[in-house]
């Protein structure tokens, strides 16, 4: 297969497509608990039903099937199946020890449906994004209200498990590193951390995506900070891009977009916002002709270099956003 272009090469001149929600595509499969577990778990000790990230082992083609609709649609980066693939998320499994496997089994599967494009659109070459979640432990609050000194996890412990996860990613052929939904940026700075060390130990040079989440109307990260806080604190990095993804929808989504791209000057900006916000069943219901009607103004003023879905979204959706994206300028440096 010919060699692709390094990806900072497509940012200059067009805006790049991120697939949407992962999950949503997975639950429209129904998966059982037997389904979860598939022949090799079958004796597992603990519940495995919503692993999400193990059914890149247990149904593989499953996971193939969804990186192949989004490709399909337009897609021009897809994210693994590991946003919960660190020894600290896999914890909740029992699942420590399969760390390594499932990053290497789903940057793969990812590759290989990144590869099938490629070669059936040389012109529009498909990259694989090694998607690192922010685990379920956060490094600069306590989860104990009645002890605010307390931390459940270090900041060298979530490096360690980053790292691990990098090592995986990478061997199973990713091209690049998304630190995503960042709710804590210790967290993230942990990621960006085992990353450097990774890049260092390797000599390997790897784009990365940073991508933080605001969690409400307060316009602030979990952890407190503003979408300028975020940014200064994790610029010292060389970034390919940094932006914001989940927790609201478009609409609301655009304002801090707008502010990280006031300020980020040197770095591509991206954005996969959710599909609106959850009903009272926690379900999506903003169709794909709304979202792009939201998305529209992200491309009209010039605001990112990559757009995408998040939770919610569907290769409907991204469809729509590809072309809305074909015919729009990127932001530019």
């Amino acid at each position: 297969m010919s060699q692709k272009p390094p990806i900072t090469e497509l940012l200059k001149s067009r805006i790049l497509v991120l697939d949407g929600a992962m999950g949503t595509m997975i639950q429209r499969h129904k998966f059982s608990e037997e389904d979860y577990r598939g022949e090799r778990f079958a004796d597992y000790p603990s519940p495995l039903q919503g692993n999400n990230d193990l059914l890149s082992l247990t149904q593989p083609e499953a996971i193939l099937d969804i990186h192949r609709k989004y490709f399909e649609a337009g897609a021009d980066i897809a994210e693994t199946n590991t946003f919960s693939s660190t020894s600290v998320a896999m914890a909740d499994y029992d699942m420590q020890e399969l760390v390594y496997e499932l990053n290497v089994a789903s940057a793969q599967l990812a590759k290989k449906a990144a590869d099938e494009y490629t070669a059936k659109t040389p012109d529009k070459p498909r990259y694989v994004a090694g998607s690192m979640g922010p685990t379920n432990k956060t490094a600069s609050m306590s989860p104990d209200v009645n002890d605010p000194g307390y931390r459940a996890i270090s900041f060298d412990e979530l490096k360690a498990a980053y790292y691990e996860q990098i090592r995986g990613l990478m061997d199973g052929g990713a091209d690049l590193l998304l630190v995503e939904t960042v709710f804590d940026t210790l967290n993230a700075k942990a990621a960006l951390f085992a990353i450097e060390e990774y890049k260092e130990d390797t000599g390997r040079d790897i784009p990365v995506m940073v991508s933080g989440t605001i969690t409400d109307a307060s316009g602030r990260t979990l952890s407190g900070q503003t979408a300028e806080a975020f940014f200064i604190s994790i610029s010292h990095i060389p970034l390919l891009s940094v932006g914001f993804n989940c927790a609201l929808g478009a609409d609301q989504l655009r304002p801090y977009v707008q502010r990280m791209g006031a300020i980020a000057t040197q770095q591509y900006i991206s954005a996969h916002p959710n599909a609106g916000l959850p009903n009272e069943f926690g379900q999506y219901d903003q169709s794909p002709e709304e979202m792009r009607a939201l998305i529209k103004p992200y491309l009209e003023e010039g605001l990112v270099n990559i757009i995408g879905g998040c939770c919610g979204t569907t290769p409907d959706h991204i469809k729509v956003i590809a072309e809305l994206a074909a015919g729009a300028k990127p932001r530019s440096l």
